[in-house]
């Protein structure tokens, strides 16, 4: 308690790891919450929570009520599982795919995340899991990062009609993406322009946080 106290002065480091997968991994006490970060950015909770808690906003949360199950591709330390969870009260299957078991182990020790019922966490390459699911899904949320790096599969079109394949009928893909560049800015352009608008309806939400753009796409057909 006097560490979450004092974190509103200053931020108190409680745990450090590294990872084969992820390089540095943090648990930080700062204003009050504890949050996990990379070397160089934020994974869970703090910054990252209110990005996804924003484009979960702008889908709409009696939308998401309704839902029956959502795939999280990329976990970390599931702080948008806990907004779905805790704040929205979302009762549907959650499913979790992480490339990174240390991440789970993490997740589930400082933030609880084998204490909620409905999720299930699979551990695995998103790329992978996209190729061999059977599943279709309410809702995609997309939050792959190896630090600040984003895998370039991502923004692949083979990928992402695999990935919009995946959307039962009136369904969402929540992609969170980084804007360090010119050249992303060019990327993400070029993702939406390949996006079949017969389809689905896409957006941009650019410059959440300073540096990240949510891209949402919903299934209109």
């Amino acid at each position: 308690m006097i560490q979450k106290i004092f974190s509103y002065l200053i931020p108190i480091k409680i745990f450090k790891k590294k990872s084969a997968r992820s390089k540095i991994i943090e648990v930080t006490w700062a204003n009050g919450e504890l949050v996990l970060d990379s070397e160089n950015t934020n994974y869970s909770y703090g910054s990252l929570q209110r990005i996804l808690r924003y484009g979960l906003r702008n889908i709409g949360y009696q939308n998401i009520l309704e839902m029956d199950h959502i795939l999280l591709l990329g976990v970390a330390g599931g702080s948008v599982i806990k907004t779905l969870v805790d704040e929205i009260e979302y009762k549907g299957k959650i499913t979790g795919v992480e490339i990174d078991p240390d991440m789970i182990q993490i997740a589930n020790q400082y933030f609880n995340l084998n204490k909620i019922k409905q999720l299930e966490i699979i551990i695995d390459d998103a790329f992978e899991f996209v190729l061999k699911t059977k599943e279709n899904y309410n809702l995609i949320i997309i939050d792959v990062f190896e630090d600040i790096k984003m895998p370039n599969f991502l923004f692949e079109k083979f990928f992402s009609e695999r990935v919009c394949s995946l959307l039962k009928n009136q369904g969402f893909i929540l992609f969170n993406t980084m804007i360090l560049d010119e050249a992303h800015n060019v990327r993400n352009r070029k993702y939406i322009s390949e996006i079949n608008p017969k389809l689905f309806n896409s957006k941009m939400l650019p410059r959440i946080e300073v540096h990240n753009e949510l891209i949402i796409i919903e299934k209109v057909a």
